[in-house]
């Protein structure tokens, strides 16, 4: 796994939702942590949090750590990346169930 800053890695999600965009699929996860060992007796409670976010087709994985400064700027230029690279999805059919009177 590669570890990136906030930038690179947004450079190579929207490269990642290029390669995989007529077939395959990708995966993004984000997580809150702290990055602190487990085993610490005493927990730090000023401790600041940051979020973890990975993103893997499969074969190429890589992550980055935001901050909670940083977040704010991340989220839109991650959802301006989701909006660009949104419109190869497939609209569900919708079923036509009857509908039962009582």
């Amino acid at each position: 796994m590669v570890a990136l800053e906030p930038d690179p890695f947004l450079n190579e999600f929207g490269k990642l939702f290029e390669r995989n965009k007529k077939s395959g699929s990708l995966s993004v996860t984000m997580k809150r942590t702290n990055m602190k060992p487990r085993n610490t007796r005493h927990p730090d409670m000023a401790a600041e949090y940051r979020c973890l976010v990975r993103a893997s087709d499969g074969k190429k994985k890589f992550t980055t750590e935001i901050s909670s400064k940083e977040q704010g700027r991340f989220q839109m230029s991650y959802a301006t990346i989701l909006r660009a690279h949104m419109d190869a999805l497939k609209k569900r059919e919708k079923s036509k169930k009857p509908v039962s009177k009582k």
